[in-house]
Parts: C-alpha cells; sequence; structure tokens
C-alpha cells in the first residue's frame, strides 16, 4: 500500500494547484483521476471548452465586425459543428499537454481510475483495466468538481434534448434551440448559439437572473439580448417535454407551447460526490452533492480531508478554486497559508460579456454607505469607434466618505480582462483620483477607465463629504 502527504483526487484547477503546491513544499503527492485525460470538468466539458467554443463562433460568424459591415456578414457562411470541434480539440490537446509537464516538472504522481473511502485515510482506487489499488494519505483534498443537474422527467437523449456536457457533441448546429435555466452556463451557451444566428428561447422559474450582479448591468445585458431578438421568459416553468418526429415541444405552466429543434437544460449541477463512498470517511454531502468545509482552512468535519473548487459550491470558479487548492493544500501539509485579498473578479463569458468586482450598488445601498456612480460607455472611447462598438458599459461605485472605489461593473468586449484594472485598485485601497491623475493608454477600452472616474468626480465634488 503506498502512502503519499497528500492524496488529490481530481485534476481540475483546484486540484491540479493544491497538488503543486505541496509538492513545492517537498512533500509527496499522488492525483487520482477518473477521466481519460488530466484536467477534470474544467479543461473537458467546462471552462475551456465554452470558452474555446464562444471564441470560434464569435470568429466565425464575424460577430465583432458587424458593428461596421451589418448583421448579415460572416466570416465563414456555412459554420458547421464540425468547425467549432476542430478549434477546441487543438485547445484541449495544449492544455492537457501544459498539465502533464507542470505535473511531471513539479514530481507529482499521477494515476487514473475511480476512487473511493475505503476509511478516513484510505482510499481505493478502481483502473480501467479492472486492477485494484489501495493508497493511504497523511491528508486528502477532494476536489472532484461537478456535473450537470440531470432530472428525471427530462428526456435526455443526447441528440436534442441535452445537458451542458454533451452540448459540446453535436453533429449539426440547431436552427432553433430553447435553454432551460438562466444561471451562468444557461446564459452564456444561450448568448453564444444566438451569435451563431440560432434562435434561441431562454425559459427560468424566476423573474429575474443573475442576482449577483449590479442590477444596472444586468438592465444593460438583458436590453442587448432583447435587441438582437433573444426570447427571455423569465418567470416561465416547462411543465413538460416531449421528443416527437425530430423535434422537441414543451409545454410550459401558463399554457403556452413551444416548438424547437433542440433543448440545453442547464439548471444546476451537482457535486460529483456519489462515486466517493463518503460514509467511511465520516464525511457527510447534501442534497447536491456539495461538501461544508471551513472557509479559511478547507478542511471538512475530518480534520485532515479537505474539500476546494465547485464541489464546495459559489463561486465556482475556475480562478477561485484554483486559490482555494492551493490553500487547502498549504494548510493540509503544515504551511502557513495567507489570507488572499478580499476582492476577486467574477467573469461570465457571455456574448457580451460581464465582469464584476467589489461591491454592487445594491449591496452598498444594504449596507447604508454614502456613495456615488461613475459610468463611461465603450462608444465613448475612440477605441471601441475604431471596433464598431455600439454597447457596452463599465460602472464604478465610490464611497463619498473616504473616495475609494468600492465596486467596478463591466458589460460589453473585454469585460474579463479590463475588470483587473479596478480589482487592484480596490485590493489596494485606491481612490477616484488614481482614474483621474493617471494616465491610459490611447486609444483602448481601459480608456473607459478614466472617462467613468472624471463622471464620478464631477458628481462627488473635490471635497470629501462630511456625511
Amino acid at each position: 500500500m503506498d502512502q503519499f502527504d497528500l492524496i488529490v483526487v481530481g485534476s481540475g484547477p483546484a486540484g491540479r494547484r493544491g497538488a503543486i503546491q505541496a509538492a513545492k513544499l517537498g512533500k509527496r503527492v499522488l492525483v487520482i483521476e477518473q477521466g481519460k485525460r488530466v484536467g477534470g470538468v474544467s479543461v473537458h466539458t467546462g471552462t475551456i471548452p465554452s470558452k474555446t467554443l464562444r471564441e470560434t463562433a464569435l470568429n466565425l460568424s464575424g460577430w465583432r465586425e458587424r458593428g461596421f459591415y451589418g448583421r448579415a456578414y460572416r466570416v465563414k457562411q456555412e459554420i458547421s459543428a464540425a468547425d467549432l470541434r476542430r478549434r477546441l480539440l487543438i485547445t484541449l490537446d495544449h492544455e492537457v499537454e501544459v498539465l502533464e509537464h507542470q505535473f511531471a516538472r513539479n514530481r507529482v504522481q499521477h494515476m487514473r481510475g475511480k476512487a473511493s473511502f475505503v476509511d478516513p485515510q484510505t482510499l481505493q482506487v478502481v483502473k480501467d483495466d479492472g486492477e485494484v489499488l489501495h493508497v493511504t494519505g497523511a491528508s486528502i483534498l477532494l476536489a472532484v468538481g461537478t456535473k450537470p443537474f440531470r432530472p428525471d422527467y427530462m428526456p435526455f437523449d443526447g441528440k436534442t434534448v441535452l445537458d451542458s456536457d454533451e452540448l459540446l457533441e453535436i453533429e449539426d448546429l440547431p436552427r432553433s434551440m430553447v435553454v432551460i435555466g438562466a444561471g451562468v452556463i444557461g446564459i452564456e451557451y444561450a448568448t453564444i448559439f444566438s451569435a451563431l444566428d440560432t434562435q434561441v428561447t431562454l425559459i427560468d422559474p424566476k423573474s429575474t437572473m443573475l442576482d449577483f450582479i449590479d442590477k444596472e448591468i444586468v438592465e444593460d445585458f438583458i436590453y442587448q439580448l432583447r435587441d438582437r431578438n433573444m426570447k427571455l421568459l423569465l418567470g416561465q416553468k416547462a411543465e413538460k417535454v416531449i421528443r416527437q418526429n425530430g423535434k422537441v415541444e414543451l409545454l410550459l405552466d401558463n399554457g403556452r407551447h413551444i416548438v424547437t429543434d433542440m433543448v440545453l437544460f442547464a439548471a444546476g449541477r451537482m457535486g460529483a460526490t456519489d462515486t466517493l463512498n463518503l460514509a467511511a470517511a465520516g464525511i457527510e454531502a447534501d442534497n447536491r452533492g456539495r461538501l461544508s468545509v471551513n472557509p479559511e482552512t478547507f478542511a471538512t468535519n475530518v480534520p485532515h480531508i479537505f474539500a476546494a473548487g465547485d464541489v464546495v459550491g459559489f463561486p465556482s470558479l475556475a480562478s477561485t478554486s484554483m486559490e482555494q487548492g492551493r490553500i487547502a493544500a498549504r494548510v493540509a501539509v503544515g504551511a502557513i497559508a495567507k489570507e488572499p485579498p478580499k476582492y476577486f473578479p467574477y467573469g461570465i463569458y457571455a456574448v457580451p460579456e460581464i465582469s464584476t468586482c467589489g461591491l454592487s450598488e445594491e449591496e452598498v445601498k444594504e449596507r447604508h454607505i454614502p456613495y456615488e456612480c461613475g459610468i463611461a460607455r465603450f462608444r465613448e472611447t475612440s477605441r471601441g469607434h475604431i471596433m464598431g462598438l455600439d454597447t457596452g458599459l463599465l460602472k464604478m461605485i465610490f464611497s463619498l466618505k473616504t473616495r475609494r472605489l468600492l465596486g467596478v461593473h463591466i458589460v460589453g468586449e473585454g469585460a474579463t480582462e479590463l475588470v483587473h484594472i479596478g480589482q487592484a485598485v480596490l485590493n489596494l485601497k485606491g481612490t477616484v483620483e488614481y482614474f483621474v491623475e493617471n494616465t491610459f493608454n490611447y486609444p483602448t477600452l481601459a480608456e473607459a477607465y478614466k472617462i467613468a472616474g472624471l463622471d464620478a468626480w464631477n458628481r462627488m465634488g473635490d471635497i470629501k463629504s462630511e456625511l
């Protein structure tokens, strides 16, 4: 029986970052991955595939150039599912190669197989050929990620009714699509296929979407979706889904019928913990398969067993999962783990992108903080004109008392890149004067920070409030 300082189950963002961190500290580390290749959900069915699909769709459809050449403009007239997959496979091969090299360089051992607990320190690993191994770890990090929620009432067939994993394997692009679920994944795929000129209808039982995002940003985002003829049926629920004659018919709770070529069910995900035999380790998952942890150390109720990444729930971002895995690994092997900076960016890779960092206007109001906002529209920048942008909005919120930046919120082209300027200022406790007094490259979209800063400064005045 092999013994390790740290065993990591799962090689996604949390698992690989945790494993490499422990190895850099001189520990003996084993990563167990049940997938065919290392990388986890992030590389093979989640983050990297969906973002690659998005970039390919925008490039081949000529989406970014339509501001100049009209809505009928396309780089490739007939775009196929094979066109989308071609770039995806190249990207995935590169990601796996980089990860395997990182493991080799840092002397992280890894094996392919399905892991389950025998006792709190022992894992059984069943390999593809049926061989069974047992390994023990002084500490264990569970970074198994999530899988799509697949309710029994949904007639999945992998062709006309799919989950988000199956969507990557479609053979033909649908002329029409219904997306059930207005969460991050549903919205990303709905807007990507809309950019490919698929007629998309988005359905969700809630009357609102993306409630954790600043409301003004969501309103601008919804306006853009409706402007390009996406149907948003919020506050409505699909009660029945029937496959017939190559089409799918949906019956909504208000009596409405919808007929479509394809249905994507993207209403939630579940922690991939059902095969781990958690009871043998003394751990219990919630009804969605997620694990509860100490938010500072990521330890479960069993002190030497840790969990990180999507399996512990919100915010379920690859970026935060990496940091969670690193912190968990340091604690697991007895190293000091510094608390991460307070503010991290949240990115939604829809079309258009949304990214946010810090407090929303609604959160500022709830805390009764006197504040002022500054807004810039991308069309106000020279770079925006050069790129043909009619839309795009950057919003900053400042404290009237301290003049410090409280939050930055962006919807539009490059939002997930631009947000890092605001993130740095937030974590360094910068004020509105930073944006007013500093020089930004011209012409760039980043110049929107100066425009929004000046907008807020003009509204705030040059004297600190006595409120």
